[in-house]
């Protein structure tokens, strides 16, 4: 019996052990899996949206600096390396400063009092109002209008002969503003469209960012005696401070890409006679199609994406520098 059982002992691993062992090998594979599963997921997740944008974002942005170094037309496609020489003819050119000045103009005279606006239409729209479904929803309205309409519409309204605004103003004893000739009337009148398309929208970020904060804060604000406007610029302007960085930023980037509004202001579509209003959009679309000349239309195209990313750099920097300042505080 002894003999037995030192022989069963010595025989070996029996089944049981071989499945165990089995059954160790699949729990690390399976660890093993998992943990590359927590690993990749999250990548794979976003990998659709990185791809889409390298197709529509950075294929074509690579692409134009490629068209901005050759000497190319419409019709003839590709012609011979050009070098930085597209780009020493843009920059010679008064037009395209004048651009510039016209493109900043407009952006100062739009985002700086749409920002303004739109986060006090939030605070009204946050307050107890009836029917604050359908406020909320008629601020949006104007968003969802195309904006050659828009345009269509404000052009009229601000017409030199016939135009309503001028209209009124001979009703109050004032001398009528040539709207299409004076370049600062035909800037404000360009950011009144920009703003009346975009105000509502902006609002609306307010608004949901606002929702999103602890009313603690505000019954402690009363308790303390402040009212509601001190509780506006003390409580809700402070804790809403990255969301008035974010809309600064996407506003600068559309202000300065404007092209709609200007476009239609006048039948021409040139910015005016004098090219009084003509943004670099505008300016890029007459090399473009106008001159069909793609290379220095690329160029601008270039020059002005640069000036968007050192412009979204200055706001970073500002922005920083305040929060680090506060800080500190």
């Amino acid at each position: 019996m002894a003999v037995t059982d030192r022989v069963t002992r010595h025989a070996g691993p029996s089944p049981s052990t071989g499945r165990d062992g089995g059954n160790v090998r699949r729990l690390a594979l399976s660890q093993q899996v998992s943990k590359w599963d927590f690993k990749l997921s999250p990548y794979l997740y976003v990998s659709p949206f990185f791809l889409l944008f390298a197709v529509t974002g950075l294929f074509p942005l690579a692409y134009t600096a490629w068209v901005s170094l050759h000497n190319w037309n419409l019709i003839g496609g590709q012609g011979k390396f050009a070098g930085l020489e597209n780009y020493a003819f843009v920059v010679a050119q008064p037009y395209f400063w004048n651009a510039v000045g016209n493109t900043f103009s407009i952006f100062i005279l739009s985002s700086v009092p749409q920002v303004v606006v739109a986060l006090v239409v939030a605070a009204v729209l946050d307050a107890n109002l009836r029917a604050r479904t359908f406020w909320r929803m008629g601020v949006l309205v104007p968003f969802v209008v195309a904006p050659v309409a828009v345009g269509l519409i404000f052009n009229n309204l601000f017409a030199d002969q016939f135009g309503l605004i001028n209209e009124m103003l001979k009703a109050l004893a004032l001398d009528p503003v040539r709207w299409h000739s004076d370049p600062v009337a035909s800037h404000a009148a360009i950011a009144t469209m920009v703003n009346f398309r975009w105000t509502g929208y902006n609002a609306l970020i307010f608004l949901a960012a606002m929702q999103a904060i602890p009313r603690d804060v505000f019954e402690a604000a009363t308790i303390d005696g402040a009212g509601r406007l001190r509780q506006f610029f003390s409580v809700t302007v402070p804790m809403l401070r990255p969301t008035i960085i974010f809309v600064v930023i996407t506003s600068t980037i559309g202000g300065l890409q404007i092209f709609d509004e200007p476009r239609v202001f006048d039948q021409s579509g040139l910015g005016g006679a004098d090219r009084q209003w003509q943004t670099l959009t505008m300016y890029i679309w007459e090399l473009g199609w106008g001159q069909r000349n793609f290379g220095r239309a690329s160029a601008v195209a270039w020059l002005l994406f640069l000036i968007i990313v050192l412009i979204a750099l200055l706001n970073f920097v500002i922005t920083k520098r305040i929060a680090s300042q506060e800080g500190r505080k």
